[in-house]
């Protein structure tokens, strides 16, 4: 697997519980990775227009999940699109899920269309 590529809006760096959590976009993969104390944790496939990025599928490592990974792929896919002026269709079943515990981030989701 290649290095992650961090995007110019940046990767945050947090702790979830007693754990140090990385997110960072990797755009050769077409998807956005969480890295615990360095080892891949989680990620979420994406595909990318002109102006939508189209959230296909976030999974997350059978010994981090219920662990705050996947929200922390969640905020930053989500920020890194606002920062991007990108609209947001959320087909992953998880991000849309997450999106409705998060009306903040309701100007971003684009219908089918």
């Amino acid at each position: 697997m290649p290095d992650s590529v961090e995007t110019a809006y940046g990767g945050p760096s947090g702790t979830v519980g007693d754990m140090s959590v990385t997110v960072v976009d990797n755009p050769t993969e077409s998807r956005v990775e969480a890295r615990v104390d360095g080892t891949l944790a989680g990620v979420s496939e994406y595909e990318l227009t002109s102006d939508t990025i189209i959230f296909l599928h976030t999974q997350v490592a059978e010994q981090y999940e219920g662990q705050g990974v996947g929200s922390e792929i969640a905020r930053y896919a989500l920020d890194d699109a606002r920062a991007r002026g990108l609209y947001v269709r959320p087909l992953c079943p998880f991000i849309r899920s997450w999106l409705k515990r998060h009306p903040e981030y309701d100007d971003l989701i684009r219908a089918a269309g």
